[in-house]
């Protein structure tokens, strides 16, 4: 048998090259984090570099393997125990199953602790993580259990108007119990709490910046455009909706009876990443917010808190992943609200959103960055990359004859107006002349005027009447 055949489709494995007795630590904090996350196997008698080592006495390795894991685990994870034989030798392979009674805490030295996997190690869980597996173990959701605040003293006059305005229904008073934003005993719920015009849960805020460049500046000075906003979720999500599209700068290309518009990010793309980042973030982490961060060249949308089950987004096809919901009871609300689907992977939608677009590329497709603290989508600006290419040939070629004719300033006018956006870099670029020449050209044109800073700002003429 080949090791990759014993390994299987499994990507979360550990290799131990014999049974460390006096050390059971080293390998149970490796059960306690495959149960605690999304399972894997364990592999003895295999050294760090996959070489087949083998057991002197496989038989008597797992009784010792099969009792100190129900001695030192608390519960116990459903685990199965097999012998293996590669290349003539016996090797021993546990399989630990994913948990549904979280946490798995391995015990000893006097400690309890419950690990969970990030990427190839086995960590200790953090105290926010820890919750959060306390709450999966008794089969509920962070967002369905009962508030510390009290629902007669909250207003929902947004999300009312809201569920109102895209479903033409209005919010009956029943509908606070059937949404969760109270349960069966009329207790304000977490969801509820976060759903409340004025929310109470103060790190639910999201902090929304346009830097003035590629990256963060030191100071507010560098900043073209921040915001900080609080309140209930659906007011979140349509201010740092409308913070994004005021900061969405659009290119356009004439044609014969109409003009084609180029967003710098494709809408679809960001409401379904805002609306993720707002539903799917780990409202347990505490101190941490949303984070919209625009630069000259892409658009980073930060949410604390990973994926669902712990794993890393590396070597997967992301229009496959199938969607896991961290909190059910927001997810379903905004589905009622008509902003996201029931069914359905939020990458896949992003990812398509992307392919419509005439001016992107593969490298400009958006990338999805997760890790043990949080989740990161990036959605490049498909003009930033692309901005010279907006010229259509025809006027291309009605600039050659004008360039030609030392007609400069005529030319520089022509492709203005045909893209906006264009540096004098770019300029330069299409009519075959240095960066020097454009710019004393440019001066010896009056009605023309650069509005803004960087690449934020774009060139206005002001037409002669």
């Amino acid at each position: 048998m080949e090791i990759e055949h014993l390994i299987g489709e499994s990507t979360e494995y550990d290799k131990k090259q014999s049974l460390e007795i006096k050390k059971p630590k080293s390998w149970l904090k490796s059960v306690s984090a495959f149960a605690n996350t999304f399972g894997g196997k364990l592999i003895w008698g295999l050294s760090d570099d996959e070489q087949v080592i083998g057991l002197d006495d496989a038989k008597g390795d797992a009784e010792i393997i099969s009792e100190t894991i129900k001695n030192r685990m608390n519960p116990i994870p459903k685990f199965k125990l097999s012998f293996e034989k590669v290349e003539g030798k016996d090797l021993i392979m546990v399989e630990v199953m994913v948990g549904d009674e979280t946490p798995y805490y391995y015990s000893g030295e006097g400690q309890l602790i419950a690990y969970i996997r990030v990427g190839n190690e086995s960590i200790p869980a953090t105290p926010a993580q820890l919750r959060e597996l306390i709450i999966r173990g008794s089969g509920q959701s962070y967002d369905s259990l009962p508030s510390k605040f009290r629902f007669e003293d909250m207003a929902f006059t947004k999300l009312r108007s809201v569920y109102k305005q895209r479903t033409g229904k209005s919010f009956e008073e029943t509908d606070y119990e059937s949404f969760g934003i109270v349960d069966g005993n009329g207790n304000l719920t977490n969801a509820g709490a976060l759903l409340a015009d004025e929310s109470p849960v103060r790190h639910s805020r999201v902090f929304c910046t346009r830097w003035n460049g590629l990256t963060k500046a030191s100071g507010l000075m560098d900043a073209i455009d921040d915001e900080e906003y609080s309140g209930g979720l659906v007011s979140l999500f349509q201010d740092g909706l409308k913070f994004i599209m005021r900061n969405n700068r659009k290119a356009w290309r004439k044609l014969p009876t109409s003009r084609v518009e180029y967003p710098e990010y494709p809408e679809r793309a960001v409401t379904e990443g805002l609306v993720n980042a707002l539903i799917h973030r780990n409202y347990l982490e505490i101190g941490s917010e949303v984070h919209i961060d625009m630069f000259d060249d892409r658009l980073e949308i930060y949410s604390p808190g990973g994926m669902v089950d712990g794993s890393t987004l590396e070597g997967k096809d992301l229009r496959t992943i199938s969607s896991k919901r961290r909190n059910p009871v927001l997810a379903d609300i905004f589905s009622r609200l008509l902003l996201m689907e029931r069914r359905g992977s939020g990458f896949k939608k992003i990812l398509e959103d992307y392919d419509f677009q005439e001016n992107s590329r593969e490298e400009l497709m958006p990338k999805f960055i997760a890790d043990n603290s949080g989740f990161v989508l990036i959605l490049y600006n498909l003009n930033y990359y692309d901005r010279h290419e907006v010229v259509p040939q025809d006027v291309a070629q009605d600039v050659a004859q004008d360039v030609a004719q030392g007609k400069y300033a005529k030319a520089i006018l022509k492709m203005i107006r045909e893209n906006n956006k264009m540096t004098r870099a770019n300029i330069a670029e299409n009519l075959g002349v240095s960066k020097k020449t454009i710019e004393r050209e440019i001066k010896k044109i009056p009605q023309l005027s650069y509005v803004g800073r960087g690449y934020s700002g774009h060139w206005e003429i002001k037409e002669k009447s």
